[in-house]
């Protein structure tokens, strides 16, 4: 009698635990069901970098910041060595001089001198002309009187012709003296001061371009180069971490995807903080899986599937620092 109490007692005391154990179950107590009103997730820091390095290539002249030092938009970061294109805008500004003199003398015209020298000229191979012909014209009557040979005719005929062609072109350069330079003449002498002043202007931007400028407000991350190392456009000479909103990269398995939506609430702490929340919002949940299952799936395999989430925050102390590790705390 006494055996089979004691087994009614250790079944009534098994029932007991097992009930108490499932209703634990239940209810949260051993960890054995989900919260369903936060989804806690583990993740690290990321933040929007910019990279800079120069437009041109030439040797870096010196370094005017150093890594971890706060920058602002417009500040100089760095030089390259501009003598070359310091001598090249010196060259172009010479030429430049001398095409505006030339320009400004065709829109002047000719100078009365040169038009005083065209008409000289032409007065000269007029009377020469004149003297020509007269000689021509007495050589023939003697010709005709045979006073003379036909050699001295003809020597004294070319004489005239010679003259008179010389007459000819006199008469055409004091016209071209009275009339100015063509319009022709004028566009491209202006063309050309022109072209040289669009030089001069590339060179000029060039130069500009040998100061590496901030297009940020930001921290240097990285000081990539050193003075006297050759820069080109392939080669970052900083990296420049930003001010802007930066996020927490975490990662979801599948079967939690459905309770995580762009915008949703969520609170970030990290290890130095642990009891300081920093506010921020999902603002991005990937829409492919992070790793592909094999192509016959079980369900133990679709479970692994992970996607990833970014929670952004903006952290207003600058407590937050790329890689760091985080806690993310999703409001559900």
């Amino acid at each position: 009698m006494q055996r089979k109490k004691k087994i009614i007692v250790i079944l009534l005391i098994s029932i007991v635990m097992i009930v108490t154990v499932a209703f634990g179950m239940n209810n949260g107590w051993f960890g054995g069901n989900k919260n369903e009103h936060e989804l806690v997730l583990s993740g690290n820091v990321d933040v929007r970098e910019v990279s800079l390095a120069f437009r041109g290539s030439d040797r870096l002249k010196e370094l005017l910041a150093e890594e971890g030092d706060e920058v602002k938009m417009g500040q100089v970061l760095a030089r390259l060595d501009t003598r070359e294109t310091e001598m090249s805008i010196g060259k172009l500004k010479a030429e430049i001089l001398a095409q505006e003199s030339a320009v400004n003398l065709l829109h002047n015209g000719t100078r009365s001198e040169v038009i005083n020298q065209a008409k000289a000229r032409l007065i000269a191979a007029q009377a020469n002309s004149d003297d020509a012909q007269l000689v021509m014209k007495r050589r023939q009557q003697l010709y005709y009187s045979e006073a003379i040979s036909r050699q001295e005719l003809d020597s004294a005929i070319y004489n005239a012709q010679a003259a008179e062609a010389e007459k000819v072109a006199a008469n055409e350069s004091y016209q071209e003296a009275l009339s100015g330079p063509r319009p022709e003449e004028i566009r491209q002498a202006e063309a050309k001061l022109e072209s040289l002043e669009q030089e001069l202007a590339r060179q000029e931007y060039l130069l500009s371009q040998m100061e590496l400028i901030s297009p940020v407000d930001g921290v240097i991350r990285s000081r990539l180069l050193e003075a006297g190392d050759m820069a080109s456009p392939s080669l970052p000479v900083f990296k420049i971490s930003l001010h802007d909103k930066k996020w927490i990269r975490v990662y979801v398995k599948e079967t939690d995807l459905a309770r995580v939506y762009e915008g949703q609430g969520a609170t970030i702490y990290i290890d130095s903080l642990p009891d300081k929340g920093i506010s921020g919002q999902v603002g991005f949940i990937s829409s492919t899986a992070e790793f592909t299952p094999k192509t016959v799936q079980t369900d133990d395999l679709r479970t692994n599937l992970l996607y990833e989430v970014r929670v952004y925050v903006d952290d207003v102390e600058n407590v937050l620092r790329m890689g760091m590790p985080a806690t993310v705390q999703l409001n559900m």
